[in-house]
């Protein structure tokens, strides 16, 4: 028997405004990741990134909030998805769980807003209503109801919400945002419905983020109503509890300003008091949308920061003496190349920025899904970019270990390839993002490594390319991780994208180019050179970094296949490439060989499907290539011995699934040649071959298709691990005795570990790297990646029992 333990998660945030919170009380980040909530603390000196990615919803997470809760009670989120509910969590260990399920929308829940001292929550829904829910919760239970529903009129869909008690009384006020330029204002005391008191307007273009805050600590003061809007101008609005002072104030204002500038007064209406509520201000400064806008007020003063499409992050302040707003700070790309290529992130900009609790750390989300962190450093009076966390945005398709086990790849569906490694300091690791090897324009499908330095990578489209490791990214890699490349390795220097191209051409950090473009990228990579030797204490690249100066230079371009490349392997010993694409014949069913000497293709293709192969393993020597389709069908290829780049036909079984196969993989030597092949049947098979005959040994069997299997590189304690990952997210792995072929175990990890979407790929950890020893037990070192439709990739360590 054995158990799982979290070693490292990866996964975007979704690309949604109000898809994250940051909570005051706990440090806790919390963050819609695909259809999951992560969980992450931004300030935690271990840096172990994601804690728990949380399954629950069905579909894409778009809203949310920390649910603020009495003294000695446990934390509480809100979670709105598209799957139209909102989804109460408690925050429990190992992980959050569902306690309440409040239904009620008709279409995707677009926002939340929530407040302290007050148990009524808002939902925004693409239904064009809004819903008042009041939540009770104690130690032993949490109870919703809905209050009131609000139909929207003029109809419009809300993107933002606000709640905020006001004055002495039991008033509070509630505003509404969305897909008009006006915000609607509603009052209410906690015992009657909301009403609509005003529609403010002045915004051109729709409205995405709003914030309301006390203008100073007294909760007897006015306050300030923010709204951000796609005209790239934010508006500021006092709410005046003083009705007398408020209006000395909008007389002075009369007259001063027409048009855009209106000052309007609106009187709202609460259970005792009138409000008035007038324009303050109007902030220019951002060149493009304006994505969140967010309050933060300290004993000091109160502060602004607002996150935009322009790829900054500003900070505004009120000036002392003369009361205007004005940004202080600014954070964010500035680059010779921003907005010349979206392919490397430096377009898109920031879609949402939040406050810590202390006002002395931000954090943003931008358009690759990856969180950035600056910290204030009082010492020297400026903003330093700390440690963020980073993951793909859609569907992860594959991941593949080096070839000596010491990093991890993955390709996605949004188009990138990832670097993950372990960052090793004094007395503490984690794993990161290291490198962005490869930024595409088509889906990427499938990868494999060809050696330490060397991969290849297969998408939408009708070649495969090969990739090398520049100078930067190994010394970054040797100073991080303690990863040694050889020394009479010759590696290019870097690579960057080419305006409107689609390949990464390697550069020199010693290159003269009269271009002022090359000459500032060829300066910005000479500098990553130099400080990538000496990265040891500096932690892992920033995001900008990853975007811009960790791209691997491209080696090879391979041409053959008539349709998008479906699999690739490589062999262990690095001479050859097979590779397959999508097909509905015979012509294009094939597999296609190449030499990596010079990448030339080895003819004639090998021939054995009719429909897509949909997965290509080579043995562990090397001697047999193995491969398995959508026609229900695997074939074993054995080498030539005469000429080691040929590969003949010598096993195939048409029926060897009743559905078709999805994976495959061949087993350690020790175990005699065993391969195992999955299909849609819910079933693996373990095949052995002997004396020219393959049997069918042993069937494990699951609840769904099994879309993913791998067997463990080395024997287990004398057993067989064998890891099975279904389409509905579920993981399994079986010891299997190899003298009885029987079951002595199934272990799955619990739901905190395993994914929400289907599983593509599973891959152990070859060699146990860093355990080099055979006879060593490898009980701290036994590792499985894991890839998942849900934008993920997880490392899990298996731990035997002694």
């Amino acid at each position: 028997m054995f158990d799982f333990k979290h070693e490292y998660a990866a996964a975007g945030c979704n690309r949604h405004p109000s898809a994250a919170d940051w909570d005051a009380t706990t440090g806790l980040l919390a963050f819609g990741a695909d259809r999951n909530l992560a969980l992450w603390s931004p300030l935690d000196i271990g840096q172990i990134g994601i804690r728990c990615l949380q399954p629950g919803h069905t579909d894409i997470v778009n809203a949310v909030r920390f649910l603020p809760t009495e003294h000695g009670q446990p934390q509480m989120i809100l979670s709105g998805s598209a799957d139209k509910t909102i989804r109460v969590w408690r925050i429990a260990k190992p992980g959050p769980e569902t306690v309440a399920v409040l239904e009620g929308h008709a279409s995707t829940i677009n926002c939340l807003a929530v407040f302290r001292g007050v148990n009524i929550i808002a939902s925004g829904s693409a239904d064009a209503t809004i819903k008042l829910w009041r939540i009770h919760s104690a130690q032993e239970y949490v109870r919703s109801e809905l209050l009131q529903t609000i139909q929207i009129c003029p109809r419009f869909f809300p993107l933002a919400l606000e709640l905020h008690r006001i004055g002495a009384d039991e008033d509070i006020i509630l505003a509404v945002a969305g897909t008009k330029s006006v915000v609607q204002i509603y009052m209410s005391s906690t015992t009657g419905p909301f009403s609509l008191q005003a529609t403010l307007t002045g915004h051109e273009g729709w409205i995405r983020s709003l914030s309301i805050s006390y203008e100073t600590s007294s909760s007897e003061g006015d306050l300030l109503l923010a709204s951000a809007s796609q005209d790239k101008y934010i508006r500021l609005w006092r709410v005046a509890t003083n009705k007398q002072n408020a209006s000395i104030e909008s007389n002075v204002l009369n007259g001063f300003f027409e048009g855009s500038l209106s000052n309007k007064r609106y009187m709202l209406r609460g259970t005792k008091n009138t409000y008035l509520l007038t324009f303050e201000a109007l902030l220019l400064g951002h060149e493009d949308w304006i994505y969140t806008v967010s309050w933060h007020l300290s004993n000091r003063w109160l502060q602004l920061l607002s996150a935009s499409a322009d790829n900054s992050v500003a900070v505004w302040n009120s000036d002392q003496n003369t009361g205007i707003w004005v940004c202080t700070t600014r954070l964010g790309e500035i680059s010779a190349q921003k907005g010349s290529t979206t392919a490397t992130g430096s377009a898109g900009g920031f879609w949402a920025g939040l406050w810590s609790a202390t006002g002395e750390n931000i954090v943003c989300i931008g358009k690759t899904g990856s969180w950035r962190l600056w910290n204030y450093d009082r010492g020297q009076a400026r903003w330093a970019e700390g440690v963020g966390i980073s993951g793909h945005t859609k569907a992860t398709n594959d991941i593949t270990w080096s070839s000596d086990g010491s990093y991890l790849l993955s390709s996605s569906s949004d188009q990138t390839t990832r670097l993950h490694a372990e960052w090793k300091r004094e007395g503490k690791s984690s794993w990161h993002e290291m490198a962005r090897p490869q930024i595409h324009g088509y889906d990427l499908n499938c990868l494999d490594s060809v050696s330490q330095t060397q991969f290849i990578s297969g998408a939408d489209e009708k070649l495969l390319r090969v990739f090398d490791a520049p100078r930067s990214t190994a010394h970054l890699l040797e100073g991080l991780s303690g990863i040694q490349f050889g020394p009479n390795q010759e590696l290019p220097d870097a690579a960057n994208i080419p305006v409107l191209g689609l390949s990464n051409k390697a550069v020199g950090s010693t290159e003269q180019d009269q271009d002022g473009v090359n000459a500032h990228m060829n300066t910005e990579i000479g500098t990553l050179i130099r400080t990538g030797r000496n990265t040891r204490a500096q932690g892992p690249p920033s995001e900008d970094q990853l975007a811009r100066h960790t791209l691997w230079p491209e080696r090879e371009k391979l041409y053959g296949h008539g349709y998008e490349i479906s699999a690739v392997a490589a062999c262990h010993d690095g001479t050859l490439v097979a590779t397959s694409c999508k097909a509905s014949s015979i012509e294009h069913a094939v597999i296609r060989l190449y030499t990596t000497s010079d990448w030339h293709e080895v003819k004639p293709a090998l021939t054995a499907h009719s429909l897509t192969c949909t997965a290509l393993a080579f043995s562990t020597d090397d001697q047999y290539l193995l491969s398995v389709g959508r026609d229900r069908q695997w074939a074993v290829f054995e080498r030539d011995e005469a000429r080691k780049v040929f590969y003949v036909l010598r096993h195939s079984n048409p029926k060897g699934h009743s559905r078709m196969i999805l994976d495959a993989c061949w087993g350690p030597l020790k175990a005699g040649r065993i391969f195992a092949t999955a299909g849609r049947d819910k079933a693996v098979n373990l095949w052995k071959m002997v004396n020219e005959v393959v049997e069918c040994i042993r069937t494990v069997t699951a609840s769904s298709a099994i879309t993913a299997v791998g067997l463990a590189p080395k024997l287990i304690r004398g057993d067989l691990l064998v890891a099975l990952g279904t389409e509905t997210g579920e993981i399994l792995v079986h010891a299997i005795d190899l003298e009885s072929w029987t079951i002595k175990s199934t272990n799955a990890p619990n739901q905190f570990l395993r994914p929400s979407k289907t599983i593509t790929r599973l891959k152990w950890r070859p060699c146990y790297y860093g355990n080099p020893s055979d006879n060593e037990e490898p009980d701290s070192q036994i590792q499985l990646a894991v890839a998942s439709e849900d934008s993920s990739v997880r490392l899990l360590k298996i731990l035997l029992e002694v």
